[in-house]
């Protein structure tokens, strides 16, 4: 008997110094273990979000993209397909699951190392939040212990909760809420079975199973979730059958948001860290700004239309780069995609290698995969690049980089990534709200805010403040001055002699006021510049909020030789819209932290608070008069032409050059600013003038945002007189100031005969 008896006394007494030993360590160990305080008052870093007037999403500022969720709104399709792929058992266990640590360990002993883990919601819970992720016995003995301590002071729902909210999930998602938008462009509780398995299946491997970077492989991995789902009997057959058919259709681009509002989310993020540094990232705080999503869309749209009407309208310049093809083996070499991989593209813009090339085919490769031939009206932009004789670095060839985008068919056509740049702003003239903003061509390409940030020379966009001025110093609509030509000799210059000139280089003699300012005659500006004094209007233009010290004393000012920026000018021209009250702009309403509560909000004192007079009534009601005249037979002509309104003003500007192209008006309701340029200041070409260039990016947005609404006009202010205008262009009435009432009305004037308006 004692060959068995001694044998099993040292197994017993082997198993009872296990358990002094590991009651030891118990004893030890428990007490040490970090506080759970981290889990009761649960505190994730969520990012600064950004949102519309509308509350639509348009930017996102931080490491953590994360929507925290109660548990009561997860939705129980979501529940089961976590528990189907990460512990079935969750519900029954304390924390340890036991029968899956044994088939772990066995699994482990027969495959010779530490190969399957068994992990339990809990212990990703403790990991998640106290531990590493390393594979050591030591980790995993304090892993167990913190997972006893959770489940002995947390609730399984408390737990599951945390897991939801904590868990990496790939690209920048943390949490299921947060990963639902960034995969699905949804809400969690919208999820079908099918993608709520594809998101259970990232926690095991966010990488690997990444429907965006590896598609086969996350669609392995639901395959296993949903099976997972119907052996537990979340799903029946139907469901299961339907869901592994359902064509899921991912988010391909992760910094997609509702509308392109890139420049305003990162003027609100600015706003937002100047006043909140510490925690601006971290904190959840929610930032509402005044575009509207339907306003934005409709800036962005124009902005970009017009910008590629005129790149066509300059050519082709050829192609944007060359890449070595010599490793490439197939039209579906992977390599491909590599080569593009370092190509930024936009949404209508893709980057594209040329395969094959001849005058009337062109066969390339998209981002992805996309095999595009390219024949007929799709050549016609590059046709002369694909010549033989066109230069050798810019010649459309095999191993060239050009650029796809879809036509007005739905088609593919060859386009250019656009040099020029443009920014537009629209803003409510009353309260000063910003209605949509668009900095740039392209925000990914340049920071650079050139509504905001961007000074340059307004040109003859600046000549209703000269004219405003000059009515408060005797002028009137009919104040007859000469448009002929005009010279300074250097004693008068102080530098040297200056000769400037209209713009079609014509004269056409004596003309009124308001047939000047439509047909924006450069000699006439100059002339009442001349008389009112330069000082003068330089302070008079401080009014509408321009810099004195960028508008310098000279009679240049009178052809808009400052410096401005597309903030200023919708401004300014908000003054004529609103009656003569000086509103300030502002783009964040309102800042609420993470449970919404407002920290600050925006006070604006709108138009209508004699405060805020900058200019007298009669000559807001005056000038809008003479501005409307310039967007019905002036230099605007076609915004009155193609918007079939009457209620319409604003001015165009070109400057000097054709460096800079402007057109700034406004409705009762809404003003706008539309610039047009090059961030290196150079030529935009004969013929780029405001009302060629920049007013269809005004036109096209207005089309749109003043759908619907009725047209509106300026009530007649107190002080004016009416009297019957002496014909021509121009209203039946002409109003006047009644201390500067003339005896008569000037006869039509040789100036004031229809001719093309040219600026």
């Amino acid at each position: 008997m004692r060959w068995i008896l001694y044998p099993l006394i040292l197994v017993v007494g082997l198993f009872a110094i296990g358990i002094a030993v590991a009651a030891i360590v118990l004893v030890l160990t428990y007490p040490n273990l970090p506080s759970l305080e981290v889990l009761t008052d649960y505190r994730p870093k969520v990012p600064l979000r950004v949102f519309t007037a509308d509350g639509q999403l348009i930017g996102e500022f931080g490491e953590e993209r994360r929507n925290v969720v109660r548990i009561e709104d997860v939705p129980a399709t979501m529940k089961q397909a976590i528990l189907a792929a990460e512990d079935e058992r969750f519900y029954q266990h304390g924390g340890i699951d036991t029968l899956g640590m044994a088939r772990a360990a066995i699994m482990n002993l027969t495959s010779g190392g530490k190969k399957q883990g068994a992990s339990t919601i809990t212990q990703q819970v403790a990991r998640n939040f106290f531990l590493s992720s390393e594979k050591t016995y030591t980790r995993k003995l304090y892993e167990v212990l913190l997972s006893f301590k959770i489940e002995h002071n947390l609730s399984k729902d408390q737990i599951l909760e945390l897991y939801v909210n904590q868990i990496f999930l790939g690209q920048r998602a943390y949490g299921f809420s947060a990963a639902a938008q960034i995969y699905f462009g949804k809400p969690l509780k919208d999820l079908t079975p099918a993608e709520a398995a594809m998101l259970a299946g990232l926690p095991k491997a966010p990488s690997t199973f990444n429907p965006v970077v590896n598609p086969k492989r996350a669609k392995l991995r639901q395959q296993y979730v949903l099976r997972r789902m119907r052996e537990m009997g979340a799903l029946d057959d139907k469901q299961y059958e339907a869901a592994i058919k359902q064509a899921l259709v991912i988010k391909r681009d992760a910094s997609e948001f509702s509308a392109h509002a890139e420049y305003v989310a990162e003027m609100a993020r600015q706003i937002t860290a100047e006043r909140y540094p510490d925690e601006v990232y971290s904190r959840g705080l929610r930032v509402y700004t005044t575009i509207t999503k339907a306003d934005q869309l409709a800036a962005y749209t124009s902005l970009r239309r017009g910008v590629f009407d005129y790149d066509r309208r300059h050519g082709y310049r050829g192609a944007e780069s060359f890449v070595d093809m010599k490793e490439v083996t197939s039209d579906q070499d992977e390599t491909l995609d590599e080569l593009l991989a370092d190509i930024s593209g936009t949404e209508d813009l893709s980057p594209a290698i040329v395969l094959e090339a001849s005058t009337k085919q062109v066969k390339v490769y998209r981002k992805g995969g996309d095999l595009i031939t390219l024949t007929g009206d799709a050549l016609k932009f590059a046709a002369r690049m694909l010549d033989e004789k066109a230069p050798p670095n810019k010649r459309i060839r095999r191993g060239a980089v050009i650029r796809v985008q879809h036509d007005d068919k739905g088609g593919w056509q060859i386009v250019q990534m656009p040099e020029v740049e443009s920014a537009f702003v629209s803003i409510d003239p009353y309260t000063g709200s910003i209605r949509s903003l668009v900095g740039g061509f392209d925000f990914n390409r340049s920071k650079f805010n050139h509504v905001s940030q961007a000074w340059r020379q307004p040109g003859s966009s600046f000549k209703p403040f000269i004219y405003s001025a000059a009515l408060e110093k005797g002028f009137t609509p009919t104040s007859v001055i000469q448009d002929e030509p005009i010279v300074f000799p250097a004693s008068v210059t102080g530098s040297q002699a200056w000769e400037p000139k209209n713009y079609d280089g014509k004269y056409e003699g004596p003309m009124k006021l308001r047939t000047a300012l439509a047909k924006s005659k450069n000699m006439v500006s100059i002339r009442i510049l001349q008389a009112i004094g330069t000082h003068y209007a330089q302070d008079y233009a401080t009014r509408f909020g321009f810099d004195a010290e960028k508008h310098p004393a000279y009679l240049t000012m009178a052809l808009g030789a400052g410096s401005v920026t597309p903030w200023q000018m919708v401004s300014a021209y908000s003054v004529f819209a609103n009656g003569g009250y000086r509103i300030q702009p502002y783009i964040v309403s309102s800042i609420r932290d993470e449970k919404d509560q407002i920290l600050a909000q925006a006070q604006p004192t709108p138009a209508g608070n004699e405060d805020l007079r900058a200019i007298d009534a009669r000559n807001a009601f005056v000038m809008d008069s003479l501005l409307r005249d310039v967007t019905i037979y002036g230099t605007a002509a076609r915004a009155s032409n193609i918007l079939k309104r009457k209620d319409l003003a604003g001015k165009t500007g070109t400057t000097n050059e054709h460096v800079d192209a402007w057109f700034c008006g406004y409705q009762q309701t809404l003003a706008g600013c539309a610039w047009i340029g090059f961030d290196q200041p150079k030529n935009l070409g004969n013929g780029e003038t405001g009302g060629a260039s920049a007013l269809p990016i005004w036109i096209g947005y207005m089309q749109k945002a003043l759908k619907d609404v009725p047209e509106t006009f300026l009530s007649v202010p107190e002080g004016m007189v009416a009297k019957e205008s002496a014909g021509g262009k121009g209203p039946a009435k002409e109003f006047f100031y009644k201390e500067n009432v003339p005896e008569e009305i000037p006869e039509h004037q040789p100036g004031d005969a229809e001719t093309k308006a040219v600026d």
